[in-house]
């Protein structure tokens, strides 16, 4: 029984290969449009992963800043700070001392000798504290400088005044360009969909031809098999077969694609995409792309084949 199974087994494959190899062009033409399929689903992926890491890159830098008035107690700032912590929102916060705030002055000014000699003359230190702030998620910005602005308009204390002199929600212009990018992530995630689907389509229908042709094409030695009893498995397998090989060379033919692309684009998306460098990437996750890419190629040549078959092989 074991060894009927591989008989059969090698028979199937073997035909299957006949069926791959017997029209080239037509097998050529269905290899190129999976390639194609397959290139923009890989280019999608790529897409995806530099915008998101830029956008984590953008949202790491996002922070409020906190500036408090010269005359703030340390007392009353460290209990706004306890405050925040305990706010569900709250990641981090950094407490810098009006002394630490000076030395980063004068570090950052160091070159600016009319600074420095003016910040000389005033005998004492301008600057107050400053409390850095870092959310969970950038969406929770808002309930936090919402809460400062009730600290600020009654005071930390309940008094009239408060220890805070401004809040300084992340830079607009900050906050705008991870809007947009946000956007252009979600819209690109949507058109890249549309694009592998429409492809995806394309495909199948080209492998669902080419099934339909190598199927008229054997149809003597279809008529034979079943003459001698050959079961519907047999007869259908080989041309699942070939349609996955059709897959698979066309999966492999867009790996070694890659790699030049993702070469020639390396430096130039590690100095724009916030560190992101697409070759790097592809080499440490080759397996990813590799499952990704050729068991894609695969799947279409085995879901065109099931239908072409089921639609035209009369069993």
């Amino acid at each position: 029984m074991k060894s009927t199974f591989w008989t059969n087994t090698k028979r199937i494959l073997r035909a299957g290969f006949l069926d791959f190899w017997r029209n080239g062009f037509v097998t050529l033409s269905s290899v190129l449009m999976m390639t194609i399929t397959l290139f923009t689903l890989g280019l999608v992926v790529f897409t995806g992963i530099i915008l998101n890491m830029t956008l984590a890159n953008l949202r790491d830098k996002a922070d409020i800043s906190v500036y408090f008035t010269t005359s703030a107690p340390e007392d009353q700032i460290l209990a706004l700070q306890k405050s925040l912590d305990a706010l569900p929102e709250v990641a981090q916060t950094t407490y810098v001392s009006a002394a630490d705030e000076l030395t980063a002055f004068r570090s950052r000014h160091q070159n600016d000798q009319l600074t420095l000699q003016a910040l000389d003359e005033l005998g004492t230190n301008p600057l107050g504290a400053v409390l850095n702030i870092k959310a969970k998620d950038i969406s929770q910005y808002d309930a936090i400088a919402n809460f400062l602005e009730r600290q600020q308009s009654v005071g930390t204390s309940g008094s009239a005044s408060s220890i805070i002199d401004k809040v300084n929600y992340f830079d607009s212009a900050h906050r705008a360009a991870i809007d947009q990018l946000q956007a252009i992530t979600s819209s690109s995630e949507k058109l890249g969909f549309f694009i592998i689907l429409i492809l995806a389509m394309t495909t199948i229908a080209i492998s669902f031809n080419t099934v339909r042709l190598a199927i008229y094409t054997s149809r003597d030695e279809i008529s034979v098999m079943q003459l001698v009893g050959a079961g519907r498995n047999y007869i259908r397998t080989p041309f699942m077969v070939a349609s996955i090989m059709y897959g698979l060379f066309a999966g492999l033919l867009t790996l070694l694609l890659y790699y030049p692309l993702t070469y020639w684009l390396g430096t130039t998306t590690e100095n724009f995409f916030g560190g992101v460098n697409v070759f790097s990437y592809y080499l440490g996750h080759f397996i990813f792309f590799f499952v990704l890419i050729v068991g894609s190629g695969m799947l279409l040549g085995a879901i065109s084949s099931f239908l072409a078959t089921r639609r035209y092989l009369n069993l």
